[in-house]
């Protein structure tokens, strides 16, 4: 499965080029801050196995109106090389890779 080309960025990462996107629209969970903002990653070029990469803050459009701070260039390269130190490989077909960097994360009662 590919991510979809409008809307998403590209990232170059040890000389790779990636494609990384949000999800415009919170889940039901992530709206009423019960669960983090997530993204996902893809290789540019040939698309194969997809990091999905949770994070510690809740998303920018949760119903509660929480803020989030924004996803930064250099948060997702750090994510990126996480997961390729951690034995996934964006260019072999395969189940999405999952990374929790969720720690900190404070659910809104």
């Amino acid at each position: 499965m590919a991510l979809v080309k409008k809307g998403s960025r590209l990232i170059t990462v040890n000389g790779t080029t990636y494609r990384w996107c949000l999800r415009k629209r919170p889940t039901y969970d992530q709206g009423l801050v019960q669960s983090p903002l997530t993204f996902a990653v893809e290789h540019a070029d040939t698309p194969g196995t997809i990091p999905v990469i949770t994070t510690d803050q809740p998303h920018p459009s949760n119903w509660l109106e929480i803020q989030g701070s924004t996803v930064l260039p250099t948060q997702v390269a750090d994510s990126i090389r996480t997961t390729l130190t951690n034995g996934c490989s964006p260019m072999s077909p395969g189940p999405p890779f999952f990374l929790d960097q969720s720690v900190g994360f404070v659910p809104s009662h």
